[in-house]
C-alpha cells in the first residue's frame, strides 16, 4: 500500500500564490505515482466552482481560512489534526502551524516535517507581537519535528546555529517554466492586451514578486523612475497592502515603468519573463526564492539584492545591488557581451541544481527514511 502524505500549509493546488504551492504541485506530479498525497487549501482563493475534490489521483481539502496571514494559524492547526487521522507523514510547509506539533508528536505516532521556508519572524510586515509568536513557533516546529526542511546553505546554517538541528537542505525546482515567444501566446487575457502589443517592440527590464518591503519594490522602482529611457516591468499584488498602494499611487502614472496584477497563467508568465533582457530581483530575506531561479532557468541575466540567501543561489555570480545608485550604475554600464555570458551562467547553476526530479527524489527519500 502506498505511504498516504499530506501536504499542509500551502494556499493549495493548481498554484494561485508563490513557491510552496509550486512544491506541492510539482511533488503530486513527481510523486503521485508512488505515495498517496492529499492537499489542504484555502477555500479564499479558489472559487466554488474550481474547488474539485481531486486533482489527478490526488485528493484536496479546502478549509475557510485563509492560508497567508493571521489565519494561517488556524487553517494550519486545522490541517493537521484532520491529516493525522488518516496520513502517516505530515509535510507542514511553513511555521504557522508550529503551535499544535507538540500535540501530534507527543500523542500520536505520525511523522512530522517541516520546511522553514525562510526566516518569517524577521520580516519588516510583523509588528512586535507577531515576531514574538512566530519566533516561538519556529522553535516549535523545529524542536517537535522529526525532519526539518530548509531551502539554503544560509537558512541551514541559522537553524543548525539557533537550534542545534542539522536539516535536511532541499531546494525549489524551477524546469516548469519554459522560454515562450509573445507569438506563442494564442489567448492573451483582455487587461494584458495592450501592454503584450507594446511589450513586444521594446527592450525591458522586469521582476515578480510580492509587493512588500523586504523585497525593496521602492528601491527599484526608485532607481527606474530616474531612468526615462529604461522600462521595467513589475509582476505583483499591489493592491494587498498599503505598501503596495502607495508605491503604486506614486509610479503608476510613469510611462516607463508598468505596474501589473499577478499573472497565474504559467505559459503568458514566461512570455513576460523571457522576452526581457534583465531580471532585477529585491528579495532580501526568506530563502532560495523560487521567482530567482525561474529566471535563472529561463536563462536570464540577473541583478539580485546582494544579501546571503541571493550570493548562495546564483553562486556569487550574478550582478548585485543595494540602493538604487547601484542599480542605476549596472543598468547603465552593463554590456550587451557581459549580458550573454551572464545569461549561460545562471542557466548552467538552474540546471544543476533546480530541477523537479532532483529536488522530488530528496522529498522521496525523506519520507521512506522517517518510515524505516
Amino acid at each position: 500500500m502506498s505511504i498516504k502524505v499530506a501536504i499542509i500549509g500551502s494556499v493549495g493546488i493548481p498554484p494561485r500564490y508563490g513557491g510552496f504551492e509550486t512544491v506541492a504541485q510539482q511533488l503530486v506530479n513527481c510523486l503521485g505515482n508512488d505515495f498517496r498525497i492529499y492537499v489542504y487549501c484555502s477555500q479564499k482563493h479558489y472559487k466554488k466552482s474550481e474547488r474539485v475534490k481531486f486533482l489527478n489521483k490526488t485528493r484536496l481539502y479546502y478549509l475557510p481560512f485563509n492560508a497567508l496571514g493571521f489565519q494561517s494559524i488556524f487553517y494550519d492547526a486545522l490541517s493537521i489534526k484532520h491529516a493525522m487521522l488518516y496520513a502517516k507523514i505530515l509535510l507542514v510547509l511553513g511555521i504557522s502551524g508550529g503551535i499544535i506539533l507538540p500535540v501530534i508528536r507527543l500523542f500520536t505516532n505520525r511523522k512530522i516535517i517541516v520546511n522553514v521556508d525562510g526566516i518569517e519572524w524577521k520580516r519588516e510586515k510583523w509588528k512586535t507581537f507577531s515576531k514574538k509568536f512566530l519566533k516561538f513557533s519556529e522553535h516549535l516546529a523545529v524542536k517537535f519535528a522529526h525532519a526539518v526542511i530548509t531551502d539554503n546553505p544560509a537558512i541551514h546554517d541559522y537553524i543548525h546555529n539557533q537550534y542545534g538541528v542539522d536539516a535536511h537542505l532541499i531546494e525549489y525546482g524551477a524546469d516548469h517554466v519554459s522560454t515562450k515567444r509573445f507569438e506563442d501566446i494564442k489567448q492573451v487575457p483582455q487587461n494584458l492586451i495592450n501592454v503584450f502589443s507594446q511589450l513586444q517592440k521594446k527592450k525591458y527590464a522586469c521582476t515578480v514578486c510580492r509587493i512588500e518591503p523586504e523585497n525593496n519594490v521602492h528601491i527599484i522602482l526608485d532607481a527606474f523612475s530616474k531612468m526615462p529611457s529604461q522600462i521595467l516591468v513589475v509582476i505583483g499584488n499591489w493592491n494587498w497592502n498599503a505598501y503596495g498602494k502607495n508605491l503604486k499611487k506614486e509610479y503608476g502614472n510613469y510611462e516607463n515603468l508598468y505596474l501589473l496584477a499577478p499573472v497565474y497563467d504559467q505559459e503568458l508568465l514566461d512570455s513576460i519573463r523571457s522576452n526581457c533582457y534583465l531580471y532585477i530581483h529585491g528579495h532580501s530575506s526568506g530563502g532560495t526564492n523560487p521567482s530567482l531561479i525561474e529566471a535563472m532557468y529561463l536563462g536570464l541575466p540577473i541583478v539580485a539584492y546582494k544579501v546571503s540567501f541571493n550570493l548562495s543561489t546564483t553562486e556569487n555570480q550574478a550582478f548585485y545591488f543595494e540602493n538604487a545608485r547601484q542599480i542605476i550604475n549596472l543598468v547603465t554600464y552593463i554590456e550587451s557581451a557581459e549580458l550573454e555570458r551572464y545569461k549561460k551562467k545562471m542557466q548552467e547553476i538552474a540546471i544543476r541544481r533546480f530541477r523537479w526530479s532532483i529536488i522530488s527524489e530528496k522529498y522521496a527519500r525523506l519520507f521512506s527514511s522517517l518510515l524505516r
